[in-house]
């Protein structure tokens, strides 16, 4: 049992290095904004939760957000981030989602939105 444990955990990590690699041009812009504690806490980017890796996190606040692309518009993408969001909420983990196309086009009002969370949290 431990085995399989163990062996899904380091998928996980491997995909989470796979995809800090491969990131969007809205992973990049966010990542811009949100390194180096510039919003005053410590993120970590493509960050593995258990069997899943959250875009952004800070586990000071266990706060994670998520950027979604057009793929997560088809219905069994939907239900894929409905039942993980829910997973990450029974950890205690909060999930904020945001479509790229919203970072690209209106950066500064995610990063208003991100700081309110972020003020709920401390």
């Amino acid at each position: 049992m431990i085995y399989y444990y163990l062996m899904a955990k380091l998928k996980t990590i491997i995909k989470a290095r796979y995809l800090r690699r491969e990131e969007t041009k809205a992973e990049k812009m966010l990542w811009k904004e949100l390194r180096n504690s510039s919003l005053g806490v410590k993120w970590r980017r493509q960050h593995p939760i258990d069997m899943f890796v959250v875009d952004f996190y800070v586990p000071k606040l266990k706060l994670a957000i998520e950027l979604d692309g057009s793929s997560h518009n088809i219905k069994e993408n939907k239900e894929y981030d409905k039942d993980r969001t829910f997973y990450l909420e029974s950890k205690y983990v909060k999930v904020l989602r945001f479509w790229n196309s919203k970072i690209e086009k209106n950066l500064e009002e995610v990063l208003n939105k991100i700081k309110e969370e972020i003020k709920k949290l401390l």
